[in-house]
């Protein structure tokens, strides 16, 4: 057996089943592998573009999403995503192809330390050297991008190891499994019992424990613990859309639970929330001591635990009487109060992101399952706040875009039968328009609805409130017809300028059975703000 039976052989018993991967010299040994292991690759136009893929995939079905990439400029190319998937706290598995070990220090092709490109952005960064630390290498990647706080991990590949010969046995599932975690019932009734002598407390939740990933947790904790519970997950913070009025309702709680949540700029550095204790909950020792760092005294306790273990562990005291009802609808109406918006911009005539995000929606109505994706800067902000699914991918806190007909890929593996909407702006779209070509190819139809202003709308906006409308540079793009070539690379194209045509065209890429692009020229607005209501 090769090192290269025992990658494949090791993901197919951690469940991995699909493998999102651009090729290159020193990986086709993995690729050969495949064959005989059955598992199934997605061969990508960009490297970035596997390891959106990957991210999705990985949120979707809470198992290893994996990326499969060559050496040094392939491995550098999936950075961005990278950075996005740790943020996003999604368990990536990124393989990379590498140099031989017997050439290191030599100048071989493609020679690069790539773990020290990495480790900044992982878990765990490894280059086995031999097939003894390659399946040991490999169960440590595996454990450790599931538990704890989720996230990306890193194997550099060395070519000869790969190609080697060796008697040893392949990983099992056990060992692949993420490491189990007890919680003291101390601590955690200790947690239970601060929040219920609170008036107005708050749980914030991170990335990982969103309602797309977790289910009816969210709902089931907030009548348990009878306080409200709220997940974040966008780099706009207690500004995103999605959220509604949040920050004044930060502003007046007196304790705050981040179970999971980083205290980070997200929540302003905790300033926003100036009157409240705290209590901090997170699997990793950094989190914690940032949250002291930014919180100073008002931290009441914190604990280095998983918040999941935490929040199950929390079935197990006392449910609360129910003495909180006006505090939850208070945040309840908060967070689901919407900017105003009208259907065209009277101005420009032109359709608006809430009319067209309005529309989506109504799309979306009589599907017994969806998933909706958003990405984007202020377009992005907008399908957030008007549109939602039965569950959803958002860009995450990294603030990164471009990935959404990536997450649409992975998303569609991941849930062969949902309706997908990804909502993109006309800058988003730019970055990875290939992979339609991916997606045809693939077989794996969804929808990507471009919300097309001729900008770069969040920088344009920037340039407004900043500079003023005589100092704007750099921002403008052109009208193009993405769902021309869109059509091109074989798949759907549809184009809308008026409001009566968003309906038809939008049922007409859902039944097309392709990967499709619906166009629709927009007013350039600014994404809308709960702040100051």
């Amino acid at each position: 057996m090769r090192g290269a039976d025992l990658v494949t052989g090791a993901l197919a018993s951690a469940g991995v089943k699909t493998i999102f991967s651009l090729s290159g010299n020193q990986i086709m040994p993995v690729y050969d592998a495949c064959l005989d292991t059955g598992l199934r690759i997605i061969h990508t136009r960009h490297e970035a573009a596997a390891v959106f893929m990957a991210d999705a995939h990985a949120q979707l079905t809470g198992t290893l999403g994996v990326a499969l990439v060559t050496a040094a400029p392939g491995a550098a190319n999936a950075l961005g995503p990278l950075f996005s998937a740790r943020l996003s706290e999604s368990p990536v598995l990124l393989l990379t192809g590498d140099s031989s070990v017997a050439q290191d220090g030599r100048g071989a092709f493609q020679e690069l330390d790539q773990v020290a490109l990495t480790s900044p952005l992982t878990k765990v960064s490894l280059r086995p050297k031999s097939a003894a630390e390659l399946r040991d290498a490999l169960i440590e990647a595996a454990r450790v991008a599931l538990s704890g706080r989720p996230g990306p991990v890193h194997i550099a590949l060395p070519f000869d190891v790969l190609e080697a010969s060796s008697d040893i046995g392949i990983p099992t599932a056990e060992e692949m499994r993420p490491i189990a975690e007890t919680v003291e019932e101390a601590q955690v009734a200790n947690i239970a019992k601060h929040v219920a002598a609170a008036e107005r407390p708050l749980i914030l939740l991170g990335p990982a424990m969103s309602s797309s990933r977790t289910g009816d947790l969210t709902a089931r904790l907030a009548d348990h613990l009878d306080a409200p519970v709220i997940a974040m997950e966008s780099p706009r913070g207690l500004n995103d859309p999605s959220l509604g009025a949040i920050e004044p309702i930060v502003a007046d709680a007196d304790l705050i639970v981040a179970l999971g949540k980083p205290v980070d700029f997200t929540l302003g550095f905790g300033k926003p929330a100036a009157r409240a204790r705290w209590i901090v909950v997170n699997a990793e020792n950094a989190e914690i001591a940032r949250a002291r760092s930014n919180l100073g005294e008002r931290i009441l306790l914190d604990l280095k635990a998983t918040p999941g273990s935490v929040a199950d562990a929390m079935f197990d005291q006392p449910k609360a009487e129910g003495a909180r009802s006006d505090w939850r609808g208070r945040v309840d109406a908060a967070t689901r109060w919407r900017a105003a918006f009208t259907e065209t911009d009277p101005a420009s005539g032109r359709i608006t992101s809430g009319g067209l995000c309005a529309a989506v929606q109504r799309s979306l109505e009589n599907k017994a399952r969806s998933i909706v994706i958003c990405d984007g800067g202020e377009f992005g902000q907008w399908a957030q706040a008007g549109t939602r699914g039965t569950r959803r991918i958002v860009n995450g806190p990294s603030g990164a875009i471009g990935g959404g007909p990536c997450y649409g890929l992975g998303a569609r593996v991941a849930d062969p039968d949902a309706a997908i909407i990804v909502l993109v702006g006309d800058g988003t779209i730019g970055f990875h328009l290939a992979e339609f070509e991916t997606a045809a190819r693939a077989g794996t139809p969804f929808v990507v609805v471009i919300g097309n202003d001729g900008l770069w709308n969040a920088e344009h906006q920037i340039q407004l409130r900043q500079y003023g409308p005589d100092r704007l540079i750099g921002c403008d793009l052109s009208p193009a017809r993405y769902d021309l070539a869109v059509a091109a690379l074989g798949g759907h194209g549809e184009y809308v300028e008026q409001a009566s045509e968003l309906d038809a065209a939008l049922e007409r890429a859902m039944a097309s059975g392709k990967v499709a692009c619906v166009n629709v020229v927009i007013a350039g607005l600014p994404a809308p703000s709960g702040s100051g209501h």
